[in-house]
């Protein structure tokens, strides 16, 4: 029996909206008579129920479904079946989620930070990963079943609801069976399905995230399926430069053709995601959105690694400092072991400076920097900064414990010559990854006083320097003659920092 708005079921729910509709079910907007507060109810199409092996497996499928709670996860409050006993229309009541879903944001924004792209891919992975320890797979995992709620937390929908309702594989009938913009190879080709093959999708709604389109195209779904199966994802780099090498390389692995080559479980690729969301948040020096409250809860073991206060504005942080965990030496050791496109260290990255003049410095130009005085920081070293050979360093003096015993130390670079120079991008290439820095700048001289004090920061305002850390400064046009790389914290068990060169483009 077709449940109009306004009708009540079960002498409880009101139907006071339709909210969406799909090819086995409706979902409306409901009000509970009982608790008196809204709540959502998909209702299953009377001609769907009527299959009584499909009806068993709904049946079956929403109490598998009412087991999970989990933050991620729209919660099931109920379930009923309206009409004649004989023929029943079965419905199951959730959980009402004010806000939009994941493609509606992706849609309104064009394309996500890449911040809240890795925490909203985190969040899923989490659902995800709950849904199959109880061995429920979505199927159908897709930005219009991932619903962003009032506190921008994500929260995933028709867990399971898919597998339910129609045979394995891309078609049933002849009939193609929702968007394929999302389909593993596997579904595609009608084979057997599991975790695995939510992870692959998953994968390809970071994509859009991350570029604001999903990867192919085509003139029908099964043309989009067929490409799925065929070819190779395009490169996200190439679609959108500023996502790193570590970034690509979890999303080439969750959208790998081959099993075993793809993340076995939703564990092993929350772990990867967590690292590049610390890493990314430790480069940029901020996080917004739905980050910040991902950060928060990152495991123990991430959180004794590399410190950083990131500060936030959401009201869960009461305007304080958030310290988060980052894994410098960690993700080296993770990118290293990738050895495909997208998947090398630092040295394998393409110059991020492709487009740029290299600045012209002389093997001089380069001095130490340490605003108390004394002997300096290994002052007859700094030559090496600039000789153009990474086996040569310059490194700062010593510290007890790992830790600076003063607001920080540094080099100047002098393109003074000429009139100073416009500099868009630093190169800064080291040996010991993993310690704090930000670039300042003067228009003349050599100012001895530690920044702020006649310095102008133009980076970021803590960046964690990797192997070979390429930095955007922000000059907006304007010539400077002296370029401070100012260290402010050692790498984890580092007492001393070494660096092997700088370079400096326009």
């Amino acid at each position: 029996m077709a449940s109009p708005v306004g009708t009540l079921l079960s002498d409880r729910y009101r139907l006071d909206a339709q909210v969406g509709i799909g090819g086995m079910s409706t979902v409306y907007r409901a009000f509970d008579t009982v608790l008196e507060r809204q709540v959502a109810i998909k209702l299953m199409h009377r001609e769907i129920a009527g299959d009584s092996d499909q009806l068993e497996r709904f049946r079956r499928e929403a109490r598998a479904v009412a087991q999970l709670n989990h933050p991620h996860i729209v919660g099931v409050i109920d379930a009923g079946e309206e009409g004649d006993p004989d023929h029943p229309t079965p419905y199951i009541v959730f959980e009402y989620v004010e806000g939009e879903t994941l493609k509606q944001r992706i849609r309104r924004n064009t394309r996500l930070s890449i911040g809240e792209s890795v925490a909203y891919a985190i969040e899923i992975a989490r659902a995800l990963g709950a849904a199959h320890e109880r061995h429920i797979v979505h199927r159908d995992v897709k930005p219009q079943n991932v619903l962003i709620d009032e506190e921008g937390a994500a929260k995933v929908t028709d867990f399971g609801i898919a597998r339910t309702l129609h045979q394995e594989g891309l078609t049933a009938d002849g009939r193609v069976l929702g968007t394929t913009d999302y389909v593993s190879p596997e579904q595609a080709l009608g084979r057997a399905v599991n975790g695995q093959t939510d992870l692959y999708s998953l994968g390809i709604v970071l994509f859009e995230m991350l570029t604001g389109d999903v990867p192919f195209q085509g003139e029908n779904q099964i043309a989009v399926a067929m490409k799925h199966v065929r070819e190779d994802l395009p490169d996200v780099q190439t679609r959108r430069p500023e996502v790193s090498a570590a970034l690509a390389a979890v999303l080439d692995r969750a959208t790998a053709k081959d099993l075993d080559h793809r993340y076995p479980d939703a564990k092993a690729l929350i772990a990867d995601l967590e690292d590049v969301l610390a890493t990314e948040t430790a480069r940029t020096g901020h996080v917004t959105g739905e980050a910040t409250t991902v950060l928060r809860s990152l495991p123990p073991s991430a959180q004794k690694r590399v410190p950083l206060r990131v500060r936030s504005s959401r009201k869960a942080l009461l305007g304080g400092l958030l310290v988060v965990a980052l894994a410098a030496a960690a993700l080296l050791g993770y990118l290293s072991t990738r050895a495909e496109r997208g998947t090398g260290t630092r040295e394998n990255i393409a110059p991020a400076a492709k487009g740029l003049e290299t600045v012209k410095l002389g093997q001089r130009a380069a001095s130490d920097f340490d605003p108390i005085g004394g002997d300096g920081e290994h002052p007859t070293e700094t030559s090496a900064l600039l000789d153009g050979d990474p086996s040569t360093t310059w490194s700062t003096e010593s510290y007890d414990n790992a830790q600076l015993s003063k607001d920080g130390v540094g080099v100047i670079i002098d393109a003074s010559p000429g009139g100073g120079v416009a500099a868009q991008r630093m190169q800064v290439r080291t040996p010991t990854p993993g310690f704090e820095a930000s670039i300042w700048v003067a228009d003349s001289g050599s100012p001895r006083t530690a920044p702020p004090q006649g310095w102008t920061r133009v980076s970021s305002a803590s960046v964690d320097v990797g192997a070979r850390e390429q930095i955007d400064l922000d000059t907006a046009g304007n010539r400077y003659g002296r370029y401070l790389v100012w260290i402010t914290k050692l790498a984890p068990g580092k007492e001393s920092v070494e660096i092997s060169e700088v370079l400096l483009y326009r």
